[in-house]
């Protein structure tokens, strides 16, 4: 009988995967990660972890199944939480839930897993995995967006790689989040009706803007209204002599200086700032809001520009570095001047774009048909072919 470790989170989607690991004739043991406690961090008066941590128990006492808590809050601290402040006291917006699967969950979770003689970690994620067998007998996996169109997150296991997509079990990428619910509830499990976590992935009920408060300091700058002629792209594009020369144009991020535009507010600092953000900036008197188009960390101006059309935050191309460059597929990874036609997004949820890749010495530019609002300096970008994830980066 084949062992799997199912990350018990206290959430519905983890504890019906449980339920039909040990359905199918799984050997199912249930780990609830312990990812926070760090007293010098004031989350909430709540203590969600408990909550979570209460509710796992009693699923795996339902399914009769073994249960413990493994504390990860140090590797957290390391690997998510410190490198977090760094990026955005850097000006750039990383994204930790991300972070959480390629560092946390399916490394040192699936360790811990291992250590324990599990064959797969199982989590409630909803994607799927596909296994192509190779004419030497090996075997490549495919992560495959799940069914569930409204709740697909592949794009959160963008960084996965094949050791770890071998070891590891979706199992309910087929289903949708009411068939998910269903099930939990004709088996009496006490998460069925339980609402979504919106917090971030290793804290809980917190919001981001109180937490980095308590680690990066505030510190009073200018809001600066840049109007849309100034940041248009020229009018007249220039003659290209390569395609690498017009894709580095377009990728190039608009530099603003505060003589541009003129001063509308202050803020608390720019790095609490992200691009695309319109909450939090608090300016008044405009014919339509406000949205942050660039932040300038050095020196703490935040430039912004009215409406949600303005053209300051849309950009056709971005650029991965071969550092931050990470290939699911590594048999399907371009070489130099090699270019492929795929589909990409640059956030979760958002609608799959046409775009194209095309790698040079150094890295990747992933260029979209049409403009794309909002693109964010440490963000992650990833492609797909079809309703496979080939491929991520960090947009640079």
């Amino acid at each position: 009988m084949k062992k799997v470790v199912v990350g018990l989170s206290g959430g519905v989607d983890s504890s019906v995967a449980a339920f039909l690991l040990k359905e199918q004739g799984y050997e199912v043991i249930g780990l609830f990660m312990k990812n926070w406690h760090d007293d010098s961090v004031t989350i909430s008066n709540e203590c969600p972890w408990l909550e979570d941590s209460n509710d796992a128990l009693i699923v795996a006492e339902k399914l009769g199944v073994p249960f413990q808590t493994v504390d990860l809050s140090a590797e957290y601290k390391e690997r998510i939480v410190d490198y977090m402040f760094r990026e955005y006291e850097m000006g750039r917006t990383p994204n930790p839930d991300v972070l959480c699967n390629r560092e946390i969950k399916f490394d040192v979770f699936l360790k811990i897993a291992l250590q324990l003689g599990a064959d797969y970690v199982a989590t409630g994620h909803y994607c799927r995995k596909g296994t192509l067998v190779n004419a030497d007998g090996s075997e490549t996996y495919q992560l495959l967006a799940g069914l569930d169109g409204n709740k697909d997150q592949s794009y959160f296991l963008c960084q996965l790689s094949q050791d770890q997509l071998a070891k590891t079990l979706f199992p309910i990428g087929e289903l949708t989040k009411p068939e998910v619910r269903k099930i939990a509830a004709q088996n009496d499990l006490v998460t069925a009706e339980k609402k979504d976590s919106q917090g971030l992935c290793f804290i809980g009920k917190v919001r981001l803007p109180d937490f980095l408060q308590q680690k990066l300091k505030p510190k009073k700058g200018i809001i600066v209204e840049v109007p849309a002629s100034i940041a248009q792209y020229d009018k007249v594009t220039p003659d290209f002599n390569s395609k690498e020369e017009e894709l580095a144009y377009h990728a190039e991020k608009p530099a603003y200086s505060v003589a541009d535009g003129m001063v509308v507010g202050e803020h608390q600092g720019a790095h609490y700032f992200t691009i695309g953000q319109r909450k939090g900036l608090d300016v008044g008197g405009t014919k339509e809001p406000l949205f942050v188009i660039d932040t300038d960390v050095e020196e703490n101006v935040i430039y912004t520009g009215q409406g949600k059309q303005h053209p300051g935050l849309y950009r056709r191309t971005l650029f991965v570095s071969d550092e931050e460059l990470h290939w699911v597929r590594t048999d399907l990874a371009l070489a130099s001047d090699e270019s492929m036609r795929v589909r990409a997004r640059i956030r979760y949820r958002q609608p799959l774009q046409s775009a194209e890749l095309h790698k040079i010495d150094g890295g990747l530019y992933v260029d979209f048909e049409e403009p794309q609002s909002a693109i964010t300096e440490g963000q992650f970008v990833a492609w797909y072919l079809e309703d496979e994830l080939i491929g991520s980066g960090v947009i640079g």
